[in-house]
């Protein structure tokens, strides 16, 4: 059973997702940018040899991270959303992972990537094919007062 807000009874919990989804990602793939930039340094530039392990690692451990701790990431949170379970709870270690690993083979994947997209911009609730298959969501921040 599903405790998600109802998008046609409460839209404002849904109302711009799919574009915020959008903002979050340029913004969490320039953290992650970063984060490789400075692992090259640390390691001499040796990192360099490895560059794309070294970006799915350190991409891969930082939306886990980061969602695990706030069921958002840096970039989700700068364009106010959050990732919800079914139940509406916040997600923990174990749905972090599944659904980075979800997020990570529709990157690898552009056939899935671009399902996903659709998927986003077409649904009620702006879902991407890894929260369709979790059952997660993502809605606008609540305000803080």
């Amino acid at each position: 059973m599903s405790y998600l807000p109802d998008p046609d009874r409460q839209p404002q919990f849904y109302q711009s997702v799919p574009a915020k989804r959008l903002i979050a990602w340029v913004i969490d793939t320039a953290v992650t940018l970063l984060l490789c930039a400075g692992g090259v340094l640390l390691t001499a530039f040796v990192g360099l040899l490895i560059w794309p392990l070294l970006f799915l690692a350190l991409g891969f451990a930082y939306r886990v991270v980061t969602l695990a701790n706030g069921s958002a990431t840096w970039g989700m949170r700068f364009a106010g959303i959050e990732m919800r379970d079914a139940g509406g709870a916040r997600f923990d270690l174990g749905l972090a992972v599944l659904h980075t690993l979800g997020f990570s083979l529709c990157m690898a994947l552009p056939l899935l990537q671009l399902i996903s997209i659709v998927m986003m911009l077409t649904g009620a609730r702006g879902q991407g094919l890894p929260d369709i298959v979790l059952n997660t969501v993502a809605l606008n921040r609540r305000a803080r007062v």
